[in-house]
């Protein structure tokens, strides 16, 4: 009996052991189940992962930026805000967003700007030493379709005659966002807008001997021959009538167009598809067509508008047009919208010599960017450039690329917004008046537009509209060039158009001995 009883004393004694090695176990394994939780909502709680940290990554010789020192801010939101019972169409009252400054203190340095941005010192260079007055901007008014004032941070517009299609609206519409993105920040200004093709302010008309500073006019383009003061156009926010998306959408899917194809695998020709009745320039490019008697190399298709529009666009969309190894652009009544749309597909752009320029395209260098066409010869000049390309297509493929480059980086929504800031601002400095509201000007906002807006015009509005302020700066503004600089850059862009006119003599002069 003693030795049963200590036989199961033993058992107990194991098993009360194992017991309770059992429940440390467990308690363990409780309290490194919840320590992993811990541990794995504190990365969370700064928006990092463990597996995103530490699979694939590359460290570099800088320290990794703690999440916990300055957690992420949360955007303020600038709701768009059409309610019901808003009748009375006004601006809400809560339409401006607080002050910025607070968060500006710890905001990143702000970046460059792109060097395009130095064209805004060029185009304001007229009114440099004598500045704007109220009566220059007035002077302007035959000209424009619409004024414009700020004041307080407050749009204001002055309707004087409605432009063609929806180009003033959406120019207003896009001014109405670069407030929402940088609230607060805008000066006080007083502006007149002309929605026409064409710049229309001729320089000679105003010699610098003459006291007199030409009106200052904002537009979309100029030329050599004008002081027009060059802003970006409207279809940056959609072109409605036309289906034309904005332009953030919109060189998205231009990106995703240029990855179904490669360049090797495109139409080893040029193309071109507008609308040719607008210019004697654009009938004759017709001519360069295909035909039974001769091949330049080209397919030119004429755009008729009004059958598009029965067709619902589906003819027309500019990212299924990237299966093209090169493109044509040509200039409308004055420069087109066109360009950037061409210059996005990976192509190579075969840019007809143009007269006019919108805000971006002077820093375009041929054979950099694009391949110049001769006004003049036409057929024979983009037959050249088909078969150059087609017999070097390594460097037609970078110059391809690096339009697409320029246009999808340098050419970003918040490049636009800030080179509307920089402009608008740099043009503020120079009134020499305060602005006040003119008599017959409307307060304008961003529901009053929207709101009541339909189809596609309001579809594209909500699409592009600004929800939140931007966390950074402005990019900063490069100088302006000095004289030397700015004679080099315009010489060394003649040079290189007469180098490839000289490799087109020599080609067609070798055809003709040949023949």
């Amino acid at each position: 009996m003693r030795d049963s009883a200590a036989l199961l004393q033993g058992i107990l004694q194991r098993r009360c052991l194992s017991y309770l090695a059992t429940l440390f176990l467990f308690i363990l394994c409780i309290a490194a189940f919840f320590s992993a939780r811990l541990l794995d909502f504190r990365w969370n709680a700064g928006n990092y992962s463990r597996k995103s940290i530490f699979s694939g990554v590359t460290f570099s010789k800088y320290p990794l930026h703690d999440p916990w020192t300055k957690p992420r801010r949360n955007p303020i939101e600038i709701p768009l805000t059409c309610a019901v019972t808003n009748n009375t169409r006004t601006c809400p009252t809560t339409y401006h967003p607080p002050s910025l400054s607070a968060r500006d203190e710890d905001a990143a340095a702000p970046e460059a700007c792109p060097d395009y941005f130095r064209w805004i010192h060029e185009d304001l260079s007229p009114w440099r030493e004598t500045g704007i007055s109220l009566d220059m901007v007035e002077a302007a008014k035959r000209r424009a379709d619409f004024r414009l004032v700020i004041v307080n941070g407050t749009v204001y517009v002055e309707t004087y005659r409605r432009s063609f299609q929806t180009r003033d609206v959406f120019t207003q519409w896009g001014i109405l966002q670069l407030l929402r993105r940088y609230p607060g920040k805008l000066p006080d200004l007083d502006l007149v807008f002309s929605c026409a093709d064409r710049p229309g302010i001729v320089k000679e008309c105003y010699p610098k001997s003459n006291a007199t500073a030409p009106p200052p006019l904002f537009g979309y383009d100029g030329d050599d021959s004008t002081v027009d003061i060059v802003f970006p156009d409207w279809s940056f926010w959609g072109w409605p009538e036309i289906v034309i998306k904005p332009w953030k959408q919109l060189s998205e899917e231009l990106k995703e167009g240029n990855r179904r194809m490669r360049w090797v695998d495109r139409e080893a020709h040029a193309y071109w598809k507008g609308n040719a009745r607008l210019t004697a320039s654009r009938r004759d490019l017709l001519n360069c067509h295909v035909s039974g008697k001769q091949d330049w190399n080209a397919r030119i298709y004429y755009q008729d508008w009004h059958r598009e529009q029965r067709q619902g666009f589906k003819n027309s969309n500019l990212a299924g047009q990237c299966i093209h190894r090169f493109k044509i652009y040509i200039e409308g009544i004055g420069w087109s919208v066109s360009e950037k749309y061409i210059l996005a597909c990976d192509s190579v752009s075969l840019v007809v010599r143009p007269r006019y320029y919108d805000f971006f395209t002077r820093s375009l260098i041929p054979l950099q960017h694009y391949w110049p066409i001769r006004e003049n010869d036409k057929c024979r000049s983009i037959k050249y450039a088909v078969h150059w390309g087609n017999t070097h297509q390594e460097e037609a493929q970078a110059i391809g690329k690096a339009a697409s480059h320029f246009v999808q980086e340098e050419l970003q929504m918040k490049y636009v917004y800030d080179y509307m800031f920089h402009l608008l601002t740099e043009y503020a400095k120079l009134l020499k008046y305060k602005p006040s509201v003119p008599p017959k000007a409307i307060e304008l906002c961003s529901e009053l537009m929207a709101c009541p807006a339909d189809g596609l015009v309001k579809k594209y509005m909500v699409d592009s509209v600004v929800t939140s302020p931007s966390e950074a700066a402005p990019c900063t503004m490069p100088p302006p060039y000095d004289p030397p600089s700015l004679h080099s850059i315009l010489e060394r862009k003649e040079d290189l158009i007469k180098q490839v006119e000289t490799w087109e003599k020599q080609y067609w002069d070798t055809q003709t001995n040949h023949n």
